[in-house]
């Protein structure tokens, strides 16, 4: 029966979308701040401008004074992650 609950367990975790919760801590709770005083605000972004962003941090290619900090937090977000996270930040 524990081998169940815990598969049971993990399998819903796995379907669980990406949390702004660890984004909160510099871009406020509604993503109403500018992270660390240098970044946009990116409350109101469309979902699109959201994924753009976060997949060109995750390469490289995107990015200004927090490049090298926004690299290493969506270094482990999958493509499902990120559009989760959009989908969220867009209903701000």
């Amino acid at each position: 029966m524990r081998k169940i609950v815990l598969g049971t367990m993990i399998a819903a975790a796995s379907l669980m979308a990406a949390s702004f919760a660890p984004c909160a801590g510099c871009h406020g709770a509604a993503a109403e701040k500018a992270a660390l005083g240098k970044s946009q605000i990116i409350k109101g972004w469309p979902a699109e401008k959201v994924v753009a962003a976060l997949k060109g941090y995750k390469d490289g290619s995107y990015g200004g004074a927090m490049k090298g900090v926004m690299k290493g937090q969506v270094a482990r977000l999958s493509d499902a992650d990120i559009q989760d996270l959009a989908n969220q930040i867009s209903k701000f």
